[in-house]
């Protein structure tokens, strides 16, 4: 019984080798080293400093100063090739390459820009420039802008001009049932009876509060 569970055990751990060996041996075949250079469309010249990153990968290799490269990377993995001056450029690594190494030329065009239109102009004079000084109003930068915004005046002064959001409505709304649902099945009390609210009427009657008073009639309608 013991020298068939060792033959057992014997043949599970030759399965398991013989498939990490597999594994391995196929993990290894799909990696393949990328050497190239990079050459402008037109007159073939070397391009340097090319960015060329593995797609979604977050890793990638710099083309030296005669445009030469060279990359390790997957089978079916997408290169980007970007650089100042040139039109972006991808590659898709084929998955039915043969072997570990491929030579690669990459092809980059010119990418044709516009900067914006620069004005230049002579120094101002010095009283010019006291003028300018004590009278031009310089534009805020950003921080200045954002500590304007976040000022406590100016969130309050918001605060009561702006309409509730969806939130704001949705927590009034839900505030105002739970002050009825305190009296639900019963009345809700009544100020009348309230002697706080009787000293208060009392007090506003002897102010004269409730006197009428004297206001011009308007006969115009008349």
């Amino acid at each position: 019984m013991g020298y068939g569970i060792r033959l057992y055990f014997l043949a599970i751990a030759a399965f398991l080798l013989t498939s990490f060996g597999a594994s391995a041996q196929r993990l290894f075949d799909n990696i393949i080293q990328i050497n190239g250079v990079t050459m402008t469309a037109d007159s073939l010249r070397a391009v340097p400093n090319v960015t060329i990153l593995v797609k979604n990968q977050n890793r990638g290799v710099e083309s030296g100063n005669m445009g030469v490269f060279s990359l390790v990377c997957y089978k079916g993995d997408t290169l980007e090739f970007t650089c100042l001056g040139f039109r972006s450029k991808e590659f898709v690594v084929s998955k039915d390459l043969k072997g570990q190494y491929f030579s690669l030329i990459q092809l980059m065009v010119q990418d044709t820009f516009y900067l914006p239109e620069t004005i230049i102009r002579p120094l101002p004079q010095k009283g010019q420039f006291d003028y300018a000084f004590s009278h031009w109003r310089i534009p805020d930068d950003k921080y200045e802008m954002a500590r304007k915004n976040t000022d406590a005046l100016m969130l309050r002064a918001l605060a009561y001009t702006l309409p509730r959001d969806g939130r704001e409505a949705q927590a009034v709304y839900q505030s105002q049932q739970w002050h009825d649902a305190v009296y639900y099945g019963q009345m809700k009390p009544m100020n009348i009876l309230n002697p706080l609210a009787w000293a208060e009427f009392y007090e506003a009657w002897k102010r004269g509060d409730y006197r009428r008073q004297n206001l011009p009639i308007d006969n115009s309608n008349y």
